[in-house]
This record gives structure tokens, sequence and C-alpha cells, in this order.
């Protein structure tokens, strides 16, 4: 069994000894320490050509993750303030600061995420932000509960029932919209409708 509390799950992030699942607004997540990505490429057998998004609990953790003009990041700030937290996936070009194993085919890039979910934002919280990705096996349907992503990865942390609320969240994954440099690009239409 690896059930454990919300502060050992927090702690084995932290450690990037674990790869952890909470939920999220929309499907849950599997999280590791950027720096750690490899591990859930691994765990997913995820080709490296699909990269992972990095989620944090405010804005303000993800803007150091990127780069840009004083009016391009005045731009993808107030996208964040309108649609965080929320189930919109911002591409940006990504700072020094993100390692390069979560993105390997394009290191230039990161995708950036707030979700809006109170659990996921006290976890994200004391971890700082976290390389993320749906908790599946690569190409198969994103699992929902705590007992079949124990079954499919019973090396991932996982929080006892007693630690989750009953959330609502949508089976569908993030809107992911990408900065071509003078406008949004929809690489996926979620729930959110971005107004470009």
């Amino acid at each position: 069994m690896t059930q454990v509390s919300i502060a050992s799950l927090i702690q084995g992030a932290i450690s990037g000894d674990y790869i952890v699942s909470f939920p999220t607004d929309t499907v849950p997540a599997l999280a590791a320490r950027p720096d750690r990505s490899e591990l859930i490429f691994a765990a997913k057998r995820r080709s490296q050509d699909k990269p992972l998004i990095l989620m944090a609990a405010s804005a303000r953790a993800l803007w150091p993750y990127v780069q840009g003009s004083p009016a391009e990041l005045k731009l993808w700030q107030q996208v964040g303030e309108s649609y965080w937290p929320g189930a919109l996936t911002l591409v940006l070009p990504a700072s020094a600061k993100v390692p390069a194993a979560m993105n390997l085919i394009d290191p230039t890039t990161i995708g950036v995420r707030v979700p809006n979910l109170p659990l996921a934002l006290k976890i994200l919280e004391q971890t700082g932000p976290l390389a993320t990705t749906s908790a599946n096996l690569s190409g198969q349907p994103p699992l929902e509960s705590v007992a079949e992503i124990e079954a499919q990865f019973p090396e991932v942390l996982t929080l006892v029932p007693s630690e989750l609320t009953a959330a609502t969240a949508s089976s569908l994954p993030s809107t992911v919209a990408k900065w071509t440099g003078s406008d949004w690009k929809i690489l996926r239409q979620g729930t959110i409708e971005l107004e470009c």
C-alpha cells in the first residue's frame, strides 16, 4: 500500500525520491519534482516527445520558469489572472530554470498551469511547482480513482481516503494554448474556451 497522509505525500515529492498522485480540477495527476521528471516518463512508459506540465499553487510561482519581453509577460499575467486557477495550460517560452527533461523534444517551451482544486493547491503550496501529467499509462485513458492508480502504479504515493475531499472534477483535460510570439494557438480544446 502506498496510501499516505498529505504531509507524507508532500515530503515524498519534496525529497525527489517519489512520484506522487493527487486529484486536480480535471483528471488526477502524477507529479514529481521538476528535476526528477524522468521518474514520470519511466513509470508511464511515456514517449520523450510528450512534454510534462509544470503545475503550481499560484501564477507567481510559475513566472520564474518562463521568459518573454515585458509586454509578453504582462499579457501572459493578464491571461493567468483571468483563467487561473483553472483548466488552462499555457505553453510559453521556458527560462533556464526549467529542467530540459520536462520537454526533451522542445526544451525551449514549457506548459504551465494552476489547478482549481483546494486540495491540489494545498499540496503545491508546500512542494513548490511540480512536473505533472495525467495518471495513466501513455496512450490509455486517464485513471479516475485512487484504486485504479494504485493498481497501475504501485510505487506512486497516493492519499489515504480520509485525506480526500469530495471534489468535483471534470474528466476533460485542460485546454492547452501555445504562445506563438504574437497570438495563442489552441493545441488541445478542453473545458475552458480561451478568448484569444
